[in-house]
């Protein structure tokens, strides 16, 4: 089974639109299908290479990631590694990556969405939540859809 999960839609906005939400971290929360972003915090304005940010999270019970940007395409493509900052979790998970690529379409920009657990640190913990992530993955886009195109007017 691959370590990369990946959903894709169709949204009718340019790649700018569309890149410029995911590179704001304070944006997160409004696009997230997941429900479990809440707010990001010592964040740059506008995410790069190399930034990092953090971000309260829940899931069950609340905790915070710390994210580092590590791929980065200016309106193609944007990835980042992601820890939990504190506690248990942080012996057992840490490592993922959310990456998300934009390509002109007809129709506007097709946006690629990867949960790519390749360097988790223990893969077997993570992988039994493939399904759920992966139904967040398409709600996320669903909800970054219905944000780009507003935005885009």
């Amino acid at each position: 089974m691959s370590d990369v999960e990946s959903v894709e839609r169709v949204i009718a906005a340019p790649p700018e639109v569309i890149f410029g939400i995911i590179a704001d971290p304070a944006r997160h929360h409004d696009f997230d299908g997941s429900g479990t972003v809440r707010d990001a915090k010592d964040q740059p304005e506008r995410l790069e290479l190399g930034s990092t940010f953090g971000m309260s999270m829940h899931m069950g019970f609340g905790y915070s990631t710390v994210n580092t940007i590590v791929e980065f395409e200016e309106n193609r493509r944007i990835a980042w590694q992601t820890t939990p900052t504190m506690g248990p979790l942080t012996r057992v998970v840490g490592g993922r990556i959310w990456r998300y690529e934009l390509e002109p379409a007809e129709g506007g920009t097709l946006v690629r969405e990867s949960w790519d657990i390749s360097q988790e640190k223990i893969k077997l913990f993570v992988a039994p939540m493939r399904g759920k992530t992966r139904k967040n993955m398409e709600a996320t886009l669903a909800r970054l859809d219905e944000v780009a195109t507003r935005e885009a007017g």
